[in-house]
């Protein structure tokens, strides 16, 4: 097994990792329109291998307030993975599911804030399903934390954990519409230097 080198990755490596981001949006995909019994169409996702750095500004900016949920992993691949939206797609995604229309968004009531974490547990849950079934990997994931801050605040948590052992960042661009309520999410997915190797190596390459 040839080790990773994030800044000088070949074409068939970063499709790979782009394939799997593609998959694993769509299974998310598949899992909000079982949740909410309805269809939803989804963009074909935008995915890219970035720093740290780089991460907020593609997300509205440093000083956007977004709706975070992270999950540490752990097992034969160990990182973070998160899935970050913000505040007028969490309202769109909480409308969605509850059957809503309101046209304003306020502040999320405990019903809602409730709704949204659930709503990520299994957005979540569902990319790291398909990643383990494609990977024949299993993936431990913890209990996810959800959090509503500025975007920079909550990234600087996986760049301060994992900033030691690499700079980059595996972003899935995704957007699910139902409607006429568009829902933008990213899926920012940090394994560690190791754990791209064994995900590389149980693809073939």
């Amino acid at each position: 097994m040839s080790n990773i080198n994030l800044d000088q990755m070949d074409s068939m490596q970063f499709d790979v990792l782009k394939e799997i981001g593609n998959i694993g949006a769509g299974n998310a995909t598949t899992a909000l329109s079982t949740m909410i019994n309805g269809k939803i169409d989804m963009d074909v996702p935008i995915v890219d291998l970035l720093e740290f750095k780089e991460l907020p500004e593609m997300i509205g900016g440093a000083e956007n307030i977004v709706v975070g949920i992270l999950i540490t992993l752990e097992g034969e691949i160990n990182g973070m993975m998160m899935f970050i939206m913000d505040t007028t797609s969490a309202f769109n995604l909480v409308n969605i599911l509850m059957g809503k229309s309101l046209s304003q968004f306020e502040d999320f009531s405990e019903m809602e804030l409730s709704a949204l974490q659930e709503i990520g547990n299994i957005i979540a849950g569902a990319y790291l399903s398909s990643l383990s079934t494609l990977t024949n990997i299993r993936i431990d994931a913890s209990i996810p934390y959800m959090s509503i801050d500025m975007a920079g605040a909550i990234l600087s948590v996986p760049a301060i954990e994992f900033g030691k052992m690499g700079d980059k960042a595996l972003l899935i661009e995704t957007q699910f519409c139902k409607d006429d309520s568009d829902v933008k999410g990213f899926f920012i997915l940090i394994p560690t230097l190791e754990s791209y190797n064994i995900i590389l190596a149980s693809l073939g390459l």
